[in-house]
């Protein structure tokens, strides 16, 4: 599926992109609240200042996302790969990320800075305060 396509379902109504292929996706700027991306493939996708509030990204692959400023509150990235992907100043509060990888992705300056990344696979993450993490 293309941006354009994808955007055109959005505006009828369409909420279910379970499984959808929009790798390199440019998604910037978008309100996309409450979509399901389930198994989806968003691996170099652009949500640069998205509105992705309750967005369910479970078992997503993000790889080298850019979620640079976007507001992920209330979203599922339950055992989604977020390897490299970056999620600079991105709000994630009430974020769901168990068992979410996280390997080589950078959360400077996320919000809140002092979220529960107990069940997160990490290794070499940049961390809200902006240090790195080696595993």
């Amino acid at each position: 599926m293309d941006t354009v396509e994808f955007l055109k379902r959005y505006e009828s109504g369409d909420r279910n992109f379970a499984n959808v292929d929009l790798s390199g996706a440019n998604l910037s700027d978008q309100v996309l609240t409450g979509v399901n991306f389930a198994g989806a493939n968003l691996s170099n996708a652009k949500f640069n200042r998205s509105q992705l509030e309750q967005v369910n990204f479970s078992h997503a692959t993000l790889n080298r996302a850019d979620l640079t400023d976007a507001n992920l509150s209330e979203a599922d990235l339950t055992e989604a790969d977020l390897t490299a992907a970056l999620l600079i100043r991105a709000n994630i509060t009430n974020t769901t990320l168990s068992k979410t990888v996280l390997r080589w992705a950078s959360l400077s300056q996320v919000t809140p800075a002092d979220i529960d990344l107990s069940s997160a696979i990490l290794d070499k993450t940049v961390l809200p305060n902006g240090s790195p993490l080696e595993r």
